[in-house]
């Protein structure tokens, strides 16, 4: 995407996926059933050097938009390029990747019933920022992905950092670490960078972590610069790569079997976002916003069956409870708003709404019986 293509170039090197599978959903009931979806949260990533990143929230039952509702909740900006938010338990954790020598990156955690700030965690060692860019979750803990090439585990009750692996390929430490996916009891990470004359980059690579001992157990080659990642219900992965933008390398959709941790296969789609539930997937690119057949791993119809036109997608989310799709138009890299639309599963408009800048993740808000 326009903003992520930004990012690479301006801080270290050059980039909606859900971190977990099965046992770990990416939304889990706090307090039991789920009678309804009370709202949403909508991250936006904000304009580059603006400042401006932001977190609104829609009311479903008033349909009203509280614009920047993190700020107004919690006295503070939210900062510069916020990239992630997921939710575990009754907490959601925004991921901000702040920007190189500033000392802005961060992760904040949030109760999601009030959108109060619980604690806000450093990525930051003085005015060295480790630009941190996608959170995954797996049995109480969180894992973050980080520009220098480490893992930080964050304990979920304590809410503080209780490990990092420092990913290496040889004696050559890995950077640009970006999505993240967990499937039986492993991490998937991928590596991404255009550090192309380094040929010791792990920049087309997928790296498994076990998580019983929190330690790498092999790289996983998919082609030049893979970054979104989701895993589905049966544990198989579909990483995006990109390869060099501006070539004419193709970019691709690779399938792992999270088993033998081999790849089972590669399509030739130029895609910029996925996200998985269970068995439903979905993806945006230059074919527009399709599904993912698991069975074959190929490209299924498209989501969109009205009339409804998105100008550029820039983030799905499929909320587990009703299976309906969250799609954030960034609305050409507008930089002054953007544009939620939530889709039935039949792929009929329920709702849209305004934005702030460059809307991507979506956290939804439940009413339980």
């Amino acid at each position: 995407m326009k903003s992520n293509k930004q990012f690479y170039a301006l801080v270290l090197v050059s980039l909606v996926s859900f971190a977990s599978c099965k046992k770990d959903a990416a939304v889990v009931s706090k307090t039991g059933e789920i009678a309804s979806t009370k709202g949403i949260y909508i991250l936006s990533e904000g304009s580059w050097g603006g400042d401006n990143s932001a977190i609104d929230y829609y009311d479903i039952a008033t349909n009203t938009v509280e614009r920047n509702i993190y700020e107004k909740i919690n006295k503070t900006k939210l900062g510069e390029t916020a990239n992630d938010l997921k939710a575990y338990g009754s907490k959601m954790y925004v991921v901000v990747s702040g920007t190189t020598g500033k000392g802005n990156s961060f992760v904040d955690i949030m109760n999601i019933s009030t959108g109060k700030s619980l604690k806000r965690i450093s990525f930051n060692d003085g005015m060295n920022s480790f630009i941190p860019r996608y959170v995954a979750f797996h049995q109480n803990k969180a894992y973050v992905s980080r520009y220098d090439g480490v893992i930080s585990r964050i304990d979920t009750a304590s809410m503080t950092i209780d490990g990092e692996l420092q990913l290496m390929n040889g004696a050559v430490k890995a950077g640009a670490l970006e999505g993240l996916a967990v499937a039986n009891g492993k991490l998937y990470v991928t590596n991404s960078s255009n550090d192309y004359a380094n040929p010791n980059s792990l920049k087309t690579k997928v790296t498994v972590i076990d998580l019983a001992t929190f330690k790498k157990t092999k790289d996983i080659e998919v082609g030049l610069n893979p970054g979104r990642i989701a895993v589905a219900g049966n544990g198989d992965l579909y990483a995006v790569t990109s390869n060099i933008w501006g070539n004419d390398n193709k970019p691709t959709l690779v399938r792992i079997n999270s088993t033998t941790d081999v790849v089972a296969q590669t399509e030739e789609y130029d895609l910029s976002v996925i996200n998985i539930v269970k068995d439903q997937a979905w993806v945006a690119g230059n074919t527009g916003i399709r599904a993912i057949n698991l069975a074959t791993g190929k490209l299924g119809n498209a989501l969109i069956t009205d009339a409804t036109a998105i100008v550029t997608p820039y983030g799905l989310t499929v909320n587990p409870f009703d299976n309906s799709v969250v799609v954030a138009d960034a609305e050409n890299y507008s930089s002054t708003n953007g544009k939620i639309y939530v889709f039935s599963a039949d792929g009929k408009k329920k709702y849209s709404f305004a934005t702030s800048v460059l809307p991507q993740h979506a956290v939804f808000n439940y009413n339980y019986k």
